[in-house]
């Protein structure tokens, strides 16, 4: 039997399912990115056997399928609010991408040596830990209760931070790899991940400008069709993603880029068709990915850990991100409140796969690599998945109590 193809089935039937009952899913504790990474442990070599990816499929299939899927997430959330609203954002974004992202690497970095680590791959896997991810950050604050519940200033920061940083973790993860690999001189690594960054942004401003002045000009002069109204966006991210990886640029913050830039070039009413594709991006797109990471676990290498393997899970979670926005919530423009739920809602996932497998592919073969930031994303996804849904919840009774007091 072709594991692709049974891939196929799994994923669609249990994209069938979820559709079916998308409304109550948003009220359980648990996502659909779990739901799938547990499906993916079942069909895995270690359960029924069903789903077996050598470590070369495995490595191309995460690069190039995270490279996609983010460049999708990335450009949904820079449609996902109006232009206008994200204006009073700027400060606070940089200071969690300028301050917060690297710091959260640092951390990371260090919970990495209670495994053990080499010191230069411990930095690689706190730079791969540090973005906040798009995908699973998108399940926090979309959906009916997210938006009745949770203020739109705490939803748009999650979002901007979570779209921006997936590009930008760049240049910490190749600082990290010009340790890594002795044969990587750090001065042309500069200069090319300086240049990655710069063209990036500049290949997405353009890009998305023009694009946004073509959908009004079609629009004005009725010339576009509904359904290419609805997946213009998708086409533009993957257009943007193409040309910034001819030009030797970062993908991903290009998309992000041209999304921001578009979204300030249309009017308000012509993002409606592309909302509406928000949240299948979020929610079902993503799929695929985490089955295939729940297929492909190093139960072997993470059982080699021993004990502090737990540990280490608990250190990134716990201090890779809260106390510093806890420790910032003035800046920030929080109450107290308001950074705890931020704080712990840096998930990762999608992003710190794409690094990994980029990391991978650029030369680090050590096993353990992929063992730390797969141990991390897994507990990530599991935990964040489960404490969504009473998180909102919880935050919306001390809301209201706090509005009664």
């Amino acid at each position: 039997m072709d594991p692709l193809h049974l891939a196929y089935a799994a994923i669609g039937a249990l994209s069938v399912v979820l559709a079916l009952f998308s409304s109550r899913l948003r009220e359980l504790p648990v996502s659909e990115p779990l739901m799938a990474l547990l499906l993916g442990v079942l069909l895995g070599p270690h359960l029924l056997g069903l789903l077996e990816f050598s470590t070369t499929e495995r490595d191309s299939l995460l690069l190039e399928g995270a490279r996609v899927l983010l460049a999708a997430s990335v450009m949904a959330a820079a449609l996902r609010f109006p232009a206008t609203s994200l204006r009073g954002l700027i400060a606070p974004a940089a200071l969690l991408l300028g301050v917060v992202m690297p710091l959260a690497a640092v951390l990371s970095g260090a919970a990495a040596l209670l495994l053990g680590l080499p010191v230069a791959l411990a930095a690689l896997v706190g730079a791969c830990l540090c973005p906040t991810d798009p995908v699973l950050a998108a399940s926090v604050v979309t959906g009916k209760p997210a938006e009745e519940h949770l203020p739109g200033r705490l939803r748009r920061m999650l979002t901007v931070e979570s779209g921006a940083n997936d590009g930008l973790a760049l240049p910490l993860v190749g600082l990290a790899l010009a340790v890594v690999l002795p044969a990587t001189a750090p001065g042309a690594e500069v200069g090319r991940l300086a240049w990655e960054v710069a063209a990036g942004a500049v290949i997405g401003v353009v890009a998305g400008a023009a694009a946004g002045r073509a959908m009004e000009a079609a629009t004005d002069r009725r010339k576009l069709g509904k359904g290419a109204s609805l997946v213009f966006t998708l086409l533009l991210a993957v257009a943007v993603l193409g040309l910034a990886r001819i030009a030797g640029a970062s993908g991903v913050l290009a998309v992000f880029a041209s999304g921001l830039a578009y979204n300030r070039v249309v009017r308000t009413g012509e993002r409606g068709p592309q909302d509406n594709i928000d949240e299948a991006i979020n929610r079902y797109l993503s799929l695929p990915l985490f089955v295939l990471l729940g297929a492909v676990l190093p139960w072997r290498e993470w059982i080699g850990f021993g004990p502090v393997a737990l540990l280490f899970v608990v250190a990134v979670l716990l201090l890779r991100r809260p106390p510093l926005i806890l420790a910032l919530f003035r800046p920030l423009g929080l109450r107290p409140r308001d950074a705890a739920f931020l704080g712990w809602f840096g998930p990762m996932g999608i992003s710190a796969l794409f690094y990994l497998a980029h990391s991978i592919d650029k030369g680090v073969h050590d096993p353990r690599l992929f063992a730390a930031v797969s141990l991390a994303v897994t507990a990530s996804v599991l935990v964040h998945g489960i404490t969504s849904s009473p998180a909102v919840r919880v935050y919306a009774r001390s809301s209201e109590a706090s509005e009664r007091g």
